[in-house]
């Protein structure tokens, strides 16, 4: 009968810390001499869902959705194909385009927030034929035309000049029009690749 007890309180410790050492496990791999590298951009992005030639277009909602300027478009998908500029105007130089899918998940009717899957690509200059991916939440209610308010999303990927890309994307609005949607928005990224 001792030894079932002792045998019972072994396996009862044995279980016990199982989860703790089973949650975290890591591993360094050496990239054969590979430097990580930083890189710094500075663009504008500019996203404007209404007018005759529309970046941002609505691809499905939900049956609560009334219509693209519903004051609660919870559960809307969105595409986008967005041009990337060197200045704050729509009209300056075009350097590449963001394309990527959000989605609104803010049930809140005054607030809009989404989740934003994009793919920032260049077709000009120094990295033409390069990308980076960015997933990350999305609160434009919370932009103003302000240097105060700044938006912090998270770089998930890339490839090109970007492989393996980590990091993080800084968004300011420069312009923004309530009534149609429309947006330009100054992006400082900053990028961890190899």
């Amino acid at each position: 009968m001792e030894e079932q007890m002792v045998f019972a309180w072994v396996m009862i410790f044995c279980l016990a810390i199982a989860p703790v050492y089973g949650q975290h496990y890591s591993k360094t791999i050496k990239l054969g001499g590979r430097v990580e590298k930083k890189t710094r951009l500075r663009f504008f992005y500019h996203d404007f869902p209404g007018g005759k030639n529309p970046t941002t277009v609505l691809l499905a909602q939900a049956n609560i959705t009334q219509d693209f300027f519903s004051p609660s478009p919870y559960s809307s998908l969105y595409a986008m194909d967005d041009p990337l500029t060197i200045g704050p105007e729509r009209t300056s130089t075009t350097i590449g385009n963001a394309q990527g899918l959000y989605i609104a998940l803010s049930r809140d009717p005054n607030k809009f927030t989404a989740v934003l899957y994009a793919d920032f690509a260049f077709t000009t200059g120094r990295f033409n034929g390069s990308s980076f991916s960015l997933f990350s939440r999305y609160p434009p209610t919370d932009f103003v035309p302000s240097p105060d308010t700044i938006c912090e999303m998270a770089i998930v990927g890339g490839r090109g000049a970007f492989k393996m890309a980590k990091g993080f994307a800084l968004l300011r609005a420069t312009s923004s029009n309530a009534m149609t949607g429309d947006a330009s928005l100054e992006v400082n990224v900053t990028l961890y690749h190899y």
